[in-house]
């Protein structure tokens, strides 16, 4: 892959995308700047880039932004610099969601959707025999769950419960709803996850 130009690549996978563009980049020349902690691109970040930016280079310079999401206040401090960049500063944001970047970002860069659907895999998680032993042995392994993979587990766990004929009430659901809701505000993944699946397994001793 040849980068020549400012870009937005809308991708599954991150990490993936970040292999391929830096493949074909100096390291000498390139800059990542990602949340490490979070999957959201914040204020910090977007502070980060704008200093990289600034300082001066007589080679071309490949500054790229990742994140899951870019919050809003971060999209706003970016935008003059991502309309007029500094000489020889080429910009590459890599991101899951294309409904996370403003209309005034992605008007001011061309980008490309490469998101590929995903076919939807069977919960490995046996909900209907959930105990309070193997719901700590499964948080324990998924600590790290992303957003986008806690999103799905939700689905799945509500689509196994529904496939079982498991008649929920209207309150049960509303925890399920309760948290998709959460994980589009950056809630942690994890805890969302955790107070979920105790809800199932409470329903199940009672």
């Amino acid at each position: 892959m040849i980068i020549d130009s400012s870009y937005i690549y809308i991708v599954n996978d991150i990490d993936e995308m970040l292999e391929i563009v830096s493949s074909s980049l100096s390291k000498h020349n390139t800059r990542i700047i990602r949340n490490i902690e979070k999957d959201d691109f914040l204020l910090q970040q977007a502070n980060l880039v704008i200093k990289e930016a600034y300082i001066a280079s007589n080679e071309r310079k490949t500054i790229i932004l990742c994140g899951n999401t870019f919050r809003k206040e971060a999209q706003n401090a970016l935008l003059k610099i991502l309309e007029e960049p500094p000489r020889n500063i080429v910009f590459i944001i890599i991101t899951t969601s294309k409904s996370s970047l403003l209309p005034t970002i992605l008007s001011r860069m061309p980008h490309k959707f490469l998101k590929k659907s995903i076919k939807r895999q069977k919960c490995d998680l046996d909900v209907l025999n959930l105990d309070l032993k193997t719901l700590y042995s499964f948080l324990k392994k998924e600590q790290k769950i992303t957003k986008n993979d806690a999103k799905i587990l939700v689905e799945d766990v509500l689509f196994q419960l529904q496939k079982e004929k498991i008649l929920l009430s209207s309150k049960e659901l509303e925890v399920f709803s309760k948290a998709l809701k959460l994980l589009e505000l950056n809630s942690r993944p994890i805890s969302i996850i955790t107070a979920l699946l105790l809800t199932l397994v409470q329903r199940k001793i009672t």
